[in-house]
Formats: C-alpha cells, sequence, structure tokens
C-alpha cells in the first residue's frame, strides 16, 4: 500500500470517546440538574453508539414531559420498555452500569463537550468523504462541490444540523405568540429612515432589490443602511462592492458619520475643521470590526457565501448583506458567449436563495436601463433582467424628481424640489406598495435623510 492509499484510507472507526459518552448519560440519570447544561451542550445524534442516542432521548423525553420528572435509571428503563427499546441497549444493567462509570456529576458539562467535539470531528470527516467521492465522479461543477462542502464544514463548526429543523405548526407557534406580544419581529431589522420603516421591514430571507440609475444614489442607500444596521444597531454586515474601492467607501462612510464634505476626503485636502470632526468619530471607526467591506475583484456568489460563513466562524454572523450593485457580480461558470439576461437572472435567484440559506435580508443594489432617464422609474426598467422583478420580495426605486425648468412648457409649473430624491416602494410582499417616501439627498456629505429629522 502506498502513501496516497494510507492516507485515503476511510475504514479506520471514527473519532469517538465511549466513556464520555457513559459519563454524559449517566450524570444525567444521576443529577437531574445536570440535565438543562447538557441538552444545551450536545443532541442525540452527537452520540456514537445507537444505544446512547436511544437513551439520551428517553431521559429528554421522560424529563420533558412531567413538571415534576423523576429520572432515574428506573424510571428510564421503564420508559426504555413503554418504547420497546430496553433490551437494544442491554437491558437496566446497562443503565445502572453507566451510573457507576461516572467519576463525578460536576464534571458533566466537560464530558458533555468531549462527546460534542467527537461528532464534530466525524461531521468533518462525513463532510470530506462526500465531497471527494463527488470530486472523483467529475459529475457536478467544481464550485458546487466546494460550496456544498463549505456549507457542511460550516455546520460542523456550528453544530448545526440541516436535517434538525423545526418546521411544524406546533413548533412555530410559541415563537409567533411572541413575536404577537412584542408588536414586532425581533429578527427585523429596521432603516435610518423612519418613513420608510413605517412602510418595509427588512426580515430574514428577504431579498430586498433597491434600483437606480447611474449615478442615482443607489451605493448611498446602501452604505447608509450598512452603516445604522453595523453602527447604530451593533449587527454584523457585509458589504461586497464591486462599485467601488475599499478607499472610496471608507470616505462615503467617514463623510457620512463625520459631516465632511466627501469631495475633500476623496481628494485628501482636509482642513483643520474638518480633521476635527474625523477624529470625533475616531473611536467608533476603529471599533466597528462587525462593519466588513469586502472590495475583491470578481465576486461571485461562492465568494459572498465564504465570506459569510468566515464571519460566521469568527464569532461574528452577518445579520445583513448589501450587494453594490447585481448586474457587476461574476456570473459562476459562464463562458463568452452566454446569455447576459439568463446570467444575472442567475445571480439574482442566487442571491435570494442565499438571503434564506443565511436567514437574513440580502440588499442587492441593481441599475436600470437608459430608457428609465426622464420618468419615474417602474420595476419593468432593471438592466438586463425581469427575473430581479420576481426574485425580490422588496423593490424600492429611486427616483430624483426634475426641476422647474420657466423654459420649458412642460416643468415650468413643478414644485421645486431641489436635493430631494424620492424612494418608491414598488413591491412589497410584505406591506403596501405604491408609497412615495421623500429623502433629502446630500451627496456631499454622501448621505440621505429623512425629511423632518436630521442624520
Amino acid at each position: 500500500m502506498n502513501d496516497f492509499d494510507q492516507d485515503d484510507d476511510f475504514s479506520r472507526t471514527p473519532p469517538h470517546d465511549v466513556e464520555a459518552e457513559q459519563a454524559v448519560l449517566g450524570s444525567m440519570l444521576l443529577s437531574q440538574h445536570c440535565i438543562d447544561r447538557i441538552i444545551a451542550t450536545v443532541e442525540p445524534t452527537a452520540f456514537y453508539r445507537p444505544a446512547h442516542q436511544t437513551i439520551y432521548t428517553a431521559i429528554t423525553d421522560l424529563y420533558g414531559r412531567s413538571r415534576t420528572p423523576k429520572v432515574d435509571p428506573i424510571t428510564v428503563g421503564e420508559e426504555l420498555g413503554r418504547t420497546g427499546d430496553l433490551n437494544k441497549i442491554g437491558g437496566t444493567a446497562y443503565l445502572h452500569h453507566i451510573v457507576a462509570a461516572v467519576p463525578s456529576t460536576a464534571h458533566a458539562e466537560k464530558y458533555a463537550e468531549i462527546v460534542r467535539d467527537k461528532a464534530m470531528l466525524r461531521a468533518v470527516i462525513e463532510a470530506a468523504t462526500r465531497a471527494a467521492a463527488r470530486a472523483y465522479t467529475q459529475q457536478d461543477a467544481a464550485t458546487e462541490i466546494l460550496d456544498d462542502a463549505m456549507a457542511e464544514l460550516q455546520g460542523a463548526a456550528t453544530g448545526a444540523s440541516p436535517l434538525e429543523v423545526k418546521l411544524s405548526v406546533g413548533d412555530r407557534w410559541a415563537a409567533f405568540v411572541d413575536e404577537l406580544e412584542a408588536g414586532k419581529d425581533p429578527n427585523a431589522l429596521d432603516t435610518p429612515w423612519h418613513d420608510l420603516n413605517d412602510v418595509v421591514e427588512l426580515k430574514p430571507g428577504q431579498l430586498v432589490t433597491v434600483g437606480a440609475a447611474t449615478g442615482g444614489g443607489k451605493s448611498l442607500f446602501g452604505m447608509n443602511l450598512a452603516t445604522h444596521v453595523a453602527l447604530t444597531r451593533c449587527r454584523p454586515v457585509l458589504v461586497a462592492s464591486m462599485e467601488m474601492g475599499g478607499s472610496e467607501l471608507m470616505a462615503r462612510l467617514t463623510a457620512a458619520e463625520a459631516s465632511v464634505d466627501l469631495d475633500r476626503l476623496i481628494r485628501r485636502k482636509l482642513t483643520d475643521h474638518d480633521w476635527a470632526k474625523v477624529i470625533k468619530v475616531s473611536d467608533r471607526m476603529q471599533n466597528a470590526s462587525n462593519f466588513i467591506l469586502d472590495d475583491s475583484p470578481n465576486l461571485t456568489l461562492s465568494k459572498i457565501r465564504a465570506r459569510l460563513r468566515w464571519m460566521a466562524s469568527h464569532g461574528q454572523p452577518a445579520a445583513m448583506v448589501v450587494a453594490d450593485y447585481l448586474q457587476l457580480m461574476t456570473p459562476e461558470g459562464s463562458s463568452s458567449n452566454a446569455n447576459r439576461a439568463q446570467e444575472v437572472a442567475t445571480i439574482s435567484r442566487g442571491l435570494k436563495l442565499m438571503a434564506m440559506e443565511f436567514e437574513i435580508p440580502v440588499i442587492a443594489l441593481a441599475q436600470f436601463n437608459r430608457n428609465a432617464a426622464g420618468r419615474p422609474p417602474l420595476v419593468t426598467d432593471f438592466k438586463d433582467s425581469s427575473a430581479i422583478e420576481q426574485d425580490s420580495n422588496v423593490i424600492v426605486l429611486m427616483h430624483r424628481p426634475p426641476q422647474p425648468d420657466p423654459d420649458n412648457p412642460e416643468t415650468k409649473d413643478l414644485p421645486d424640489r431641489t436635493g430631494e430624491i424620492d424612494l418608491i416602494v414598488a413591491k412589497n410582499r410584505n406591506g403596501i406598495s405604491g408609497r412615495i417616501i421623500p429623502l433629502v439627498f446630500q451627496g456631499h456629505y454622501g448621505r440621505l435623510q429623512s425629511m423632518d429629522r436630521g442624520y
């Protein structure tokens, strides 16, 4: 057998610790005070031996059915007898054996951590084995195999299993009633514009598309929203920018937060007064480790997913993603003769699936066609694809109102709305559509603000 064959030998026994598993179960049988702490650490599938999974399930079922549960080898033995599993685990004698094997219930959580860690190692091996098998067959795209493997490995890192989800009405009901009592969805995010909050709520799993013409303010919208969530609400945010580099993003962020002229920041021509303002926000910026600006070239859906998993692995799972902008994203596996409308449709659908996979709102900024200039935009004005309209839960269209022109009969009687921009809520699956929300456009500060209050 050569070195490769030795490294590729998957017949070896997977990582596990029978003594730790016995100690966990024995601690639960000896002391009910250990049960809650252990349940928070391990799940039934964390146990390597099927008999131990069965005993763990019997203990937790018995413990959860009564307000004053009595959990010990006798009652658990009766429970296993009732379900027909007693002989499968070795009878009541085995229950007494694992109780006698417990060194000390004081270390129950440590035993549970050992069991959990061994289960995570097995999950890594299983994910790698599946990925290797798919790679050898070469029947799937490399990016698809890699993305699925990364998803499984991230699940192993968090102890999550895609199969262990609560889907029934009974499972969901208590949380839903809690939301009703709270008067809002605790998982939803707000925006920095209170008038928009009256109409739109950013919920997990939503694709929110914000459209504008070239130079129409969509990047300002995205950065202002991301800044609000990251710095005001203290929630981790990822901005995936294909439109601007990191230096320009930092300039826009600093201009909006410090009220410093954006042009002077970009040209590095700050006055002493500007520097005083920048210094005031310096501590806030230095501590903004939860605000990730990814300006990597040729960003793809897989790269954004990888960045999200990287954030989660560093203890800061993203609460929101801003993609600036959709039509600039690089499609995976694209050929030179690919249909652009189909590519954009694939990207749009991928962003929607990403929102659902990570259970966060994804804000996709998108550009209009040229024929949308000079009139209020429509949802059919998105460049390159009509699929954007179908995939989006919420669509907000940005429009700069025309200014009165005394020499033009069609516009001379229009109200003077200099420095304003309209947000048109063109689609809203969970609320009112058609609402027009005016904001103040402060391009020199790189920000938008509500009409009746300061930024």
